[in-house]
């Protein structure tokens, strides 16, 4: 039974975008394991708190995300 955990930064991605990503990592871990185990595939979203990831010594907002995205910093709601 597959645990898969994905760790975002908080105020990034929507709830929809969220439950999107479970679907489609779901689908992903069933393509590999096979049908009969997707009832027990648990996804997990775990949201940091913006600021408090680092990449290359650097701290990373969701304001740097939302740049990279080419999209406004202002905040997802929930």
């Amino acid at each position: 039974m597959p645990l898969v955990n994905v760790k975002l930064i908080e105020g990034v991605f929507t709830p929809e975008q969220k439950r999107e990503m479970i679907q489609r990592v779901t689908d992903a871990m069933v393509e590999v394991e096979g049908e009969s185990l997707r009832q027990v595939t648990w996804v997990v979203v775990e949201e940091v708190k913006s600021g408090d990831w680092g990449i290359g010594g650097n701290s990373l907002s969701a304001a740097d995300v939302h740049a990279l995205q080419g999209r406004s910093a202002a905040p997802v709601g929930g």
